[in-house]
């Protein structure tokens, strides 16, 4: 761990309280680590912005395998990007629905298509990008 920098906020009545009424309801001990938690979001944040920037995520996709050709479509998109998908899970929610989690890497950009690709996929019914980072921004 680096050195700690301390330095002050001047901020409005309201926004603290609302600040700290959010601070409770996700249980953060201090404002410190909320603070350093909401910084560290946004650096990942910004990381996505640049169409370069090597990033991780996580696709989410809800369909009906039941729907014609809809599973070949998505395994063959997976194939089309497969240096970006490093796994995939594939859960049957019931007999209609089943949930695939498709954890990528790569390229901001490339990632992107490939979330987009999958999500926009007809017969999804739900699909959504979680961005995150490898953590290499984040020191």
């Amino acid at each position: 761990m680096g050195k700690i920098e301390r330095f002050s906020v001047s901020i409005e009545n309201e926004l603290l309280r609302a600040f700290d009424n959010y601070l409770r309801q996700a249980r953060y001990q201090t404002r410190s680590e909320a603070i350093r938690d909401l910084i560290r979001a946004k650096i990942v944040e910004g990381e996505w912005q640049d169409p370069r920037a090597e990033v991780v995520g996580i696709i989410t996709l809800v369909y009906d395998h039941h729907r014609r050709e809809l599973t070949d479509k998505l395994t063959d998109l997976q194939h089309k990007f497969l240096r970006e998908i490093i796994s995939t899970t594939h859960i049957h929610l019931d007999h209609h629905n089943c949930l695939e989690v498709v954890i990528v890497r790569g390229l901001s950009s490339r990632v992107s298509k490939v979330a987009n690709a999958l999500i926009s996929t007809g017969g999804v019914k739900h699909g959504r990008l979680i961005t995150t980072t490898t953590g290499k921004a984040l020191r």
